[in-house]
């Protein structure tokens, strides 16, 4: 078996430290009832006492495939038809084979060997709602920029938290769960307390989820303006005449001490555009007036329709990459800005910040040490990296981000060349790679600052260097908040698939079991399955604990105005069996 090659060094202490660390997920996860058997890798039920019932002893049900806790046997559903419409149980999704890469053969249920099985997350947007640089005033252009459910994105998480700690092993093939990835958008205005609270969320603990004032809010939801919901206010708002609830002590609620158990998974972390940008566009953390008035005192709340249009065109159009004509814009409307608390934990914070904080071992939980980042990283100033998930598979992490500045992305050509490396030495084994962005938005190729004179790449380049390696499966992102599965089909060589996954802010708000199986009849299989959070789906206004504010936060998201309705795929997106020619 060939050694994976670490990020920027081929360091064999860090190498053997994320293998063993990756290993151990195995031991780990075999403890939600499954084991492998030594010589094949097949998933068999574990051992259980019978339950004696009359005399006669109950057969064990068994435990795989199952579809309890997952989309295969329910999905949030509205129980009414007009207006703010609340939601309950819906029926589930059902599982779709695609066959554009190669056609199923009969029989293979019975005959495949699973080869990996694993989570991911994507597009947290762990948000601090009273930051003082978010632009939520842009939603006088655009009813979709500021969305009423942002104040419980970490109550959601958490409780995406609780749906994994629940589960017991892949849906499909029942293997062991070997760890959880994000793929990106972990925060949502690169501020450090975001960035606190994600590490928080993943690895377990207890936190305050509130910025500024410790004991009061102060944000857009009690300003009085009716551009916004005010759900403590008798005011009668934009939100409320759409039917949105009046909740007492909601904005208390939200800010409120919370806690995580933290996943029992190891987990990986991949960077997203959100996580390196300010307000996930500005590059190289833009004009340090923006760095003075994240941690400052004033905030922007409302401008006018027209202003809000021009200044969501610049920035959708890549016309203020580094932030000035924002700096601008501030300065100009300095006399509209409202008073808020100062707090220096909103200050953006740097690539190396968010390595240090995956490497701190507060923030270590069940592993592996740096979540997949190394001191390798931070020496080098790199934020990707690969790692062994089982025998015959490994996982490559990359950075698909553009410091210098916009949402969209690509790879530098170090990255690039150290990709094609891993995969070649690698050959052996089959490999998934992850990143934030998608092939289709990976359009900038703006110069990264620190190395303006480095190519940058496509993500139709990424395609073209990933479908000459035969042993690449599937590529796994985010970004777009969408469900959306596309094959890529390799001229002389293997096909793989691209597997992006909805948001966890925006409604349906899901995450993603994946599992690799080989068919031993010349395929492979690749099985989507996607979860929603433990929350439950029907929600109680009056309960304003931390998983009833979970569960509101799934129906506000159901029913923010301006949000798409398509996020949640065709169902060739969701629950899929994709199927490849083995290489």
């Amino acid at each position: 078996m060939s050694r994976i090659r670490s990020v920027a060094t081929s360091a064999a202490g860090v190498n053997r430290r994320t293998v063993l660390a990756a290993a151990g997920a195995v031991s780990l996860s075999a403890g939600v009832g499954y084991a492998l058997r030594p010589a094949g890798g097949e998933a068999v039920a574990a051992a259980e006492e019978p339950v004696a019932h009359g005399g006669r002893a109950s057969a064990a049900a068994p435990l795989a495939p199952y579809t309890k806790g997952t989309t295969l046997a329910s999905v949030a559903a509205p129980r009414n038809s007009s207006g703010y419409r609340r939601l309950g149980d819906g029926p589930g999704w059902k599982r779709v084979v695609r066959d554009e890469l190669a056609a199923p053969k009969a029989g293979r249920a019975g005959r495949r060997r699973t080869l990996a099985a694993f989570v991911q997350f994507t597009d947290m947007h762990l948000t601090d709602v009273q930051h003082p640089l978010r632009a939520e005033f842009v939603r006088a252009a655009d009813p979709h920029a500021w969305r009423p459910q942002e104040a419980l994105t970490v109550q959601g998480a958490i409780a995406f938290v609780e749906r994994v700690n629940a589960l017991r092993g892949g849906p499909v093939t029942g293997a062991p769960l070997h760890f959880v990835m994000t793929t990106g958008d972990n925060t949502d205005n690169n501020a450090l307390c975001e960035l606190e609270w994600y590490m928080k969320v993943m690895s377990g603990g207890r936190f305050t989820p509130n910025s500024g004032d410790p004991a009061h809010y102060e944000g857009v939801q009690n300003s009085g303006l009716k551009l916004y919901w005010q759900p403590g206010s008798a005011l009668r708002d934009n939100d409320k005449a759409l039917g949105f609830p009046h909740l007492d002590g909601f904005l208390a609620a939200a800010i409120r001490e919370v806690r995580s158990p933290g996943l029992k998974l190891p987990w990986y972390s991949t960077v997203g555009n959100h996580d390196m940008l300010q307000l996930g566009v500005y590059g190289s953390h833009g004009d340090p007036y923006l760095a003075e008035a994240a941690i400052g005192g004033r905030k922007l709340m409302t401008v006018t329709a027209a202003e809000a249009r021009k200044f969501r065109d610049t920035n959708k159009n890549a016309r203020d990459p580094r932030g000035a004509g924002y700096r601008d814009f501030l300065k100009a409307h300095a006399r509209a800005m409202r008073s808020v608390t100062p707090d220096e934990k909103r200050a953006p914070y740097t690539p190396a910040d968010y390595l240090k904080a995956h490497l701190d071992p507060a923030h270590q939980g069940v592993g592996p040490v740096g979540h997949g980042y190394s001191s390798a990283n931070l020496d080098a100033g790199t934020q990707y990296y690969s790692f062994r998930v089982s025998d015959d598979v490994i996982g490559i992490s990359l950075d698909t981000n553009d410091a210098g500045g916009h949402f969209e992305g690509s790879l530098g050509t170090a990255q690039l060349n150290w990709l094609d490396r891993t995969l070649k030495d690698n050959k052996d084994s089959y490999a998934v790679v992850f990143s934030h962005h998608t092939s289709k938005t990976m359009t900038n190729t703006r110069p990264d600052p620190a190395r303006p004179g480095e190519r940058r790449h496509t993500g139709e380049e990424l395609v073209a260097l990933l479908s000459r390696h035969r042993n690449v499966l599937a590529w796994v992102n985010g970004h777009v908040h969408k469900n959306i599965i596309t094959p890529h089909a390799a001229s002389g060589g293997r096909s793989f698939w691209e597997i992006s996954t909805a948001s966890h802010i925006d409604h349906p708000q899901l995450a993603r079991v994946i599992e690799l199986a080989d068919n031993k009849d010349g395929t492979l299989s690749v099985f989507t399955t996607l979860i929603e959070s433990a929350a439950p789906h029907r929600t109680d206004f009056a309960d304003l604990s931390q998983t009833g504010l979970a569960a509101l936060y799934r129906e506000l998201s159901f029913n923010a105005p301006g949000a798409s309705k398509t996020f949640g795929g065709k169902a060739a997106d969701r629950n899929t069996e994709l199927v490849l020619k083995k290489g």
